[in-house]
């Protein structure tokens, strides 16, 4: 049975993935939007990186709360 925080951390994972890939397409855009979409998606996976710094084992709540935010601010 899948626990709460490997549910958690497979939704992370599968967002970071995601948004690594569109970091990859605007890459190559050189249009204005283009690279303020890359900083703001490069900061939120810079935001997530310092959430999970301590690793995935023994989630505090707070940290749990932090990472639902992330995801819910980054459809």
């Amino acid at each position: 049975m899948i626990g709460k925080d490997d549910e958690l951390k497979d939704r992370i994972q599968a967002r970071k993935s995601a948004m690594q890939a569109k970091l990859s397409e605007l890459k190559a855009d050189s249009r204005a939007e283009a690279r303020e979409a890359h900083e703001k998606i490069k900061r939120s996976l810079d935001e997530l990186e310092d959430s999970v710094k301590e690793g995935w084992d023994n989630l505090s709540e707070s940290v749990r709360s932090k990472l639902n935010r992330w995801l819910d601010r980054n459809p």
